[in-house]
Order: C-alpha cells, then sequence, then structure tokens
C-alpha cells in the first residue's frame, strides 16, 4: 500500500494493499496448483514480504521463517518520489547519487545484493531433503539473482527488469552433491498478471 508511490526501500510500515494480498495469494495458489511439495518457507523480515508470505503458510501449513538476505536493497533514495513533478531525480543535491550506475551509486552494491541472495538459497536448498523452498524476497534481489546466475552483468536498466509483482523466479541446483555448481533458472511465472494494472508497483516484491 503505496498512496504517495515514494520508493519504500526499507523504511517501516510498508505493508501489501488489499489488491496485493489478493496477488499473493494468486502466486501460492500457482505453486499449489502445480502439485509442489513445499519443505521451508521464508522471507525477507519486511512487512510486506512477510504479508506476501502468508497465503504460503496458509496453503502448504508452513511456519514463515525470516532471513535479512533477502532484505530490500539500501537505497540513498528511500522515501523520496522517484517520478513526476517532485522528483528526487530533480533535484541537484540527489545528482552525487547517480555519478556511478554501474556499482550503483545510490545503494547497496549490485555484487553484494548477488552474492547474499544466492547463499541465501544456497542455504535454504541444502537445509532440506526432499521439496521445494520458497523464498519472498525483493525485486531487486531477485534480479540479482537471475542476473548473476545467468552470468549476465550486473549493471542493467531497473526500467526493465523482469521480475513483476508477486511474480514467481524458479532456480535449481545444478547438482545438489556439489553446490559449488551452482543454480540454473528453471521458470518464471506472473499468475498476478490480470490484476497488475490496477496495482502500484515502486519496487515489488
Amino acid at each position: 500500500f503505496n498512496p504517495d508511490r515514494v520508493l519504500y526501500e526499507r523504511i517501516p510500515g510498508f505493508g501489501l494493499s488489499a489488491l496485493g494480498l489478493t496477488m499473493a495469494g494468486m502466486a501460492a495458489a500457482d505453486i499449489k496448483l502445480r502439485g509442489r511439495s513445499v519443505s521451508r518457507l521464508v522471507a525477507s523480515p519486511l512487512q510486506r514480504a512477510q504479508e506476501s508470505a502468508i497465503p504460503f503458510a496458509k496453503l502448504f501449513d508452513r511456519e514463515i521463517e525470516s532471513d535479512d538476505r533477502l532484505l530490500e536493497p539500501t537505497n540513498a533514495f528511500a522515501g523520496k518520489r522517484m517520478r513526476g513533478a517532485d522528483s528526487a531525480l530533480k533535484d541537484p543535491r540527489n545528482w552525487k547519487f547517480l555519478i556511478n550506475p554501474f556499482t550503483p551509486s545510490w545503494g547497496e552494491p549490485y555484487r553484494e545484493v548477488a552474492a547474499r541472495v544466492q547463499q541465501a538459497m544456497l542455504d535454504a536448498a541444502l537445509s532440506v531433503d526432499h521439496g521445494d523452498v520458497v523464498l519472498v524476497s525483493h525485486q531487486l534481489t531477485i534480479w540479482m539473482a537471475h542476473r548473476s546466475i545467468a552470468g549476465q552483468s550486473l549493471f542493467h536498466d531497473p526500467r526493465h527488469r523482469r521480475c513483476a509483482l508477486s511474480s514467481v523466479t524458479t532456480f535449481e541446483l545444478r547438482d545438489p552433491s556439489n553446490p559449488a555448481a551452482g543454480f540454473v533458472e528453471v521458470g518464471y511465472s506472473d499468475p498476478a498478471a490480470p490484476l497488475a494494472v490496477e496495482s502500484i508497483d515502486v519496487g515489488a516484491v
């Protein structure tokens, strides 16, 4: 729920709207309809991620665990509007944060985001003997995992991330007996796409 359309980053108090709860439910239902067995459910400790995990907890009878490594990356523009007449990008005082888009200079380095989320993924995958682990995280963390695992440059245009609200990106360990082999991405779905036109997306879960 973000009527002012600010970048909420790690600011507390940003929960899901009624529409957001419905979209999260569609994501959980999609996994259930696939006949997947969910052994663990782990979410970022931020409120909107915890609320997004609730439908999974109910459908799969799992407790919601928290992992700080799934947190939204830090961002110098937290709490500010990024579009419109009062966009933070139009304020000269903020231009220093735009000097280096490759690191990036406005927030947590992409390489650090990719490293922590992949370690969280690996630990989660190795913690179960069978079934899937559902990790509920945020747009940039998920996108960094995708690009890193795909061998792509971590630098990207934020406007073109393939990571919609309540979408599902699926990874598998290449060889569970050899965790160092890493992950491979095996799927992406957007179960809540029909509702996206009604939503406000300023940093997707």
